[in-house]
């Protein structure tokens, strides 16, 4: 059974940047797609990006385009999720996940790490 173990959150003031990690525990894991989705107090969980695994194809939320970009790292079975320009209202826990698909819902995806903490103060 794959894990995937997200890290890079923290606290950051509005206006700056944060990169998120996303690591399999299977090198050789090679899913159809990734995605980042995020999930913020009383709220239910959202999408905020997601990539073909091959790195072909990418979709962004609206409230995120142009300012956060998903990609993979130079590890491979690692996806990065670079945000910049951070408001107050990214403040969520960011959750990546992998599937068999490229989608924006979350029953797309099958693997599910644990959450990090982005806090954006303004």
């Amino acid at each position: 059974q794959v894990q995937l173990v997200e890290s890079g959150g923290g606290l950051v003031q509005a206006g700056g940047s944060l990169r998120l990690s996303c690591e399999a525990s299977i090198r050789t894991f090679s899913p159809s797609a990734v995605a980042w989705f995020r999930q913020a107090p009383g709220k239910e969980r959202e999408f905020v990006a997601a990539m073909s695994w091959t790195g072909a194809n990418a979709n962004y939320a609206d409230s995120v385009k142009g300012r956060f970009t998903i990609s993979r790292s130079n590890a491979k079975n690692t996806v990065l999720l670079q945000m910049y320009s951070l408001k107050p209202e990214d403040t969520a826990v960011y959750y990546c996940a992998a599937g068999g698909m490229l989608a924006t819902r979350t029953t797309a995806f099958r693997y599910w790490g644990q959450g990090t903490q982005v806090t954006v103060s303004s």
